[in-house]
């Protein structure tokens, strides 16, 4: 069962994304992660993104990331280098502040 409104990380997405997740997986190294931005462009360029992905890293919207093969994992490396966190993510994803996506999440937990 899909939820409406996801996209699932499948056989499909990951193919799609596979040069992308290798970007974001190459930021685990400070020495990457410096690299990517000193030149965005270039270090992209190294790993072949296609325009769609290239596009979705100069955005930094996450829907548009995970739409272009992004896994979640590997995209909180590359919203660390922004000094972003999960939760920032998800409260794009949602379409929400951070405050009010944690207040969400605080609320489910019944903290």
């Amino acid at each position: 069962m899909v939820i409406p409104g996801t996209t699932p990380f499948d056989g499909k997405q990951a193919q799609k994304g596979y040069a992308l997740n290798k970007m974001c997986f190459s930021f685990n190294s400070a020495d990457n992660r410096k690299a990517f931005q000193a030149d965005p462009e270039t270090y992209m360029r190294k790993y072949e993104l296609n325009s769609a992905q290239a596009e979705a890293i100069r955005s930094k919207q996450v829907l548009q990331l995970i739409a272009a093969g992004g896994n979640a994992y590997y995209l909180a490396k590359f919203a660390g280098i922004f000094g972003l966190d999960m939760q920032d993510i998800g409260a794009q994803q949602t379409g929400m502040t951070k405050e009010a996506f944690q207040a969400k999440l605080r609320a489910a937990a019944n903290i």
